[in-house]
């Protein structure tokens, strides 16, 4: 992955419009490759850290953890083929461990914000039923499918962003937000609000993905 550029070449599209408390000075005397990694990437990890933690010096203190082993590791994810994918694992189990030591379920299931970003999806996917019942059902989730709809119906970056930003193809991205909608839909016992034809059409973009996950993990 590149730094500050998608696959064709061009910088991700702009975000949803930056919080005024997210930090844009870098934390760390960063190697200039490291610190245009950290202003290229902190947005996010700042958004996502604080939509789970709740609040912007827990989000701040996870993100600075984070960051400081990505750069102790400096070297070693360069040589890694998956930077970008590295250092957001590195981010999200910081984050997870904390959530673990203060012994609560993320701040955006207690404040209803999947909930109500799910109610106003144009495909009718609703979601009913009780946060706790919501939050068991997303805790089963695997990694990558609960970041793609924390970034997509929490913090609202696009297809396009999240892939950037996780190092994915967008075609991986789509196939982890059906999967991730389908497993709640069925865990949550709501009906199924896909036409035939989108089902179908779902199939064969997972058929698809299926056969890209034959050469590459993604």
């Amino acid at each position: 992955m590149t730094n500050g550029a998608s696959e064709d070449g061009r910088p991700p599209e702009p975000g949803p419009a930056r919080r005024a408390n997210t930090p844009v000075e870098t934390p760390l005397d960063l190697p200039l490759e490291a610190e245009a990694f950290y202003l290229t990437h902190q947005e996010m990890y700042h958004a996502y850290a604080q939509a789970q933690l709740g609040d912007r010096r827990s989000a701040e203190e996870a993100v600075h953890m984070a960051f400081v082993e990505i750069i102790d590791h400096w070297d070693e994810l360069l040589r890694e083929r998956n930077l970008g994918r590295c250092a957001w694992a590195i981010v999200r189990r910081t984050v997870s461990e904390q959530l673990e030591r203060q012994r609560r379920p993320a701040a955006f299931i207690l404040n209803g914000a999947v909930q109500q970003a799910l109610r106003a999806t144009r495909d009718q996917f609703r979601v009913m039923h009780s946060s706790m019942g919501l939050y068991a059902a997303m805790a089963e989730l695997p990694p990558r499918q609960f970041d793609v709809i924390v970034l997509r119906y929490v913090l609202g970056y696009s297809t396009r962003r999240i892939a950037w930003f996780m190092d994915l193809h967008e075609r991986t991205v789509d196939h982890h937000v059906r999967r991730a909608k389908e497993h709640l839909r069925v865990c949550l016992g709501l009906p199924d609000g896909l036409s035939k034809q989108d089902a179908q059409q779902a199939a064969q973009q997972d058929s698809q993905q299926d056969e890209d996950n034959g050469g590459q993990r993604g």
